[in-house]
């Protein structure tokens, strides 16, 4: 599974640093993806970086805004989350990319209040 840590609530234009932890996958998996679902929506794909940790990818809205990295020593891929925004609020995951359900974990929660 990846397991996801570092949620918490925090006010609108704080920071957080979530962490994955990496265990248990079968597969030498080059894309590790970070994912989040709010309240009523569907799951989205948040950020994704590739093994080499060089290239990475960015959904629109949080662009400029989170970081995602990677320390493969440590079976670990981070998500800095700066000016964060009510909207924001959700359900983190992480997860291959492609997503395969055997690897969800149970998420970690990050808040925002206005």
């Amino acid at each position: 599974q990846l397991q996801a840590f570092g949620g918490g609530l925090v006010q609108a234009g704080a920071s957080l640093r979530l962490a994955c932890h990496i265990s248990g996958i079968q597969k030498d998996y080059y894309l590790i993806g970070w994912y989040r679902q709010a309240p009523g929506q569907e799951r989205e794909l948040v950020a994704s970086i590739w093994k080499d940790g060089k290239n990475t990818y960015y959904a629109g809205d949080v662009k400029y805004r989170f970081t995602i990295s990677r320390d493969n020593a440590k079976n670990s891929v981070s998500l800095q989350m700066n000016s964060l925004k009510p909207e924001d609020t959700a359900v983190y995951y992480c997860n291959v990319q492609p997503p395969l359900a055997p690897y969800w974990g149970q998420g970690t929660l990050v808040t925002v209040s206005s």
